[in-house]
């Protein structure tokens, strides 16, 4: 079918059914995926952070996805690099002719393409790192929310990644970042809109299948690679709490609270953004999450036609 968009984004909250419904659709229009997902890109964070590869097979055809695995864990990857990797894959998926459909839920990743925000790689700053180092995670977000341009408040959960935001928005404040341009997209946005009751049903269900097919296991492979434990404390949610139980740091019990409580945070966090997105202008259209696959298919065809 003939489409009139250069990239389909389809967009939602952790647990809503994005990939399959996205490789249902990839499926139905013979095209690629490219993931806007802020951790899914990590080789080695498979269960923690819910790649479900197996999801891009159906009836024995394969979907070909992009930008997952694609970074060592403990590496930075950031905003910038994201643009670059996704220009690139975006490029190879249209020279086949294919419209390229990119989803996740890494708000800012989403917005900073389908913007075409210009970005600048940042430089780590030691002094301002010092300057903050005392400060809690609270006080940093107070910071962070002191500042009028794109950073990203759906994965700060831990005081490093706050640092890091505050690092990138002080850069910003005193460099030029019209010197690099990204393509204007003409996209159609997907959102995948789910109950509340039913996300958190599902966000506490998956958290513990993951649990139960190895994800502590998982955490502890890539302890024992050397990966230091402040490293995947950083990527938060579960790297963060995984890796304090398995220190010692707190208890299983602690762990699971705690850490299903961050799940549902972030879920909102992402859901926070999305709405934020349609304040800034963006048009997403909303398709239910408890549709069958074939009704949801159907209508994001008839929105992309």
């Amino acid at each position: 079918m003939p489409l009139s968009y250069d990239l389909i984004a389809i967009l939602g909250p952790t647990a809503s059914g994005k990939t399959p419904f996205a490789v249902a659709l990839a499926n139905e229009l013979q095209t690629e995926i490219i993931s806007a997902d802020s951790r899914q890109l990590y080789r080695g964070m498979d269960l923690g952070t819910g790649k479900d590869i197996e999801e891009y097979t159906i009836n024995g055809i394969t979907t070909p996805y992009h930008l997952i695995d694609i970074a060592e864990p403990g590496y930075k990857y950031n905003v910038f690099e994201y643009q670059r990797d996704f220009l690139t894959a975006f490029n190879n998926i249209q020279a086949k002719e294919k419209v390229p459909i990119l989803c996740g839920g890494t708000g800012m990743y989403i917005e900073a393409v389908l913007k075409g925000y210009q970005l600048l790689p940042v430089p780590e700053n030691t002094e301002l790192r010092n300057q903050l180092a005392e400060k809690s995670l609270d006080q940093l977000t107070a910071i962070l929310g002191t500042y009028k341009t794109l950073h990203n408040t759906t994965d700060v959960d831990t005081a490093k990644r706050a640092i890091r935001a505050i690092e990138i928005e002080e850069y910003y404040k005193t460099n030029n970042i019209s010197q690099r341009a990204f393509p204007s997209l003409k996209s159609v946005i997907i959102g995948i809109d789910i109950d509340r009751e039913l996300r958190r049903n599902k966000i506490t269900n998956r958290l513990k299948q993951r649990l139960r097919d190895g994800m502590v296991e998982e955490v502890e492979a890539l302890l024992n690679k050397g990966i230091s434990p402040d490293d995947l404390i950083y990527y938060g949610l579960e790297y963060k709490f995984l890796t304090l139980y398995i220190t010692g740091k707190m208890s299983y019990e602690e762990m699971f609270s705690q850490l299903e409580i961050a799940i549902h945070q972030f879920a909102k966090r992402q859901m926070t953004w999305f709405r934020g997105m349609e304040r800034r202008g963006f048009t997403i259209n909303w398709i239910n999450a408890e549709w069958p696959m074939e009704e949801k298919v159907e209508r994001a065809k008839r929105l992309i036609s």
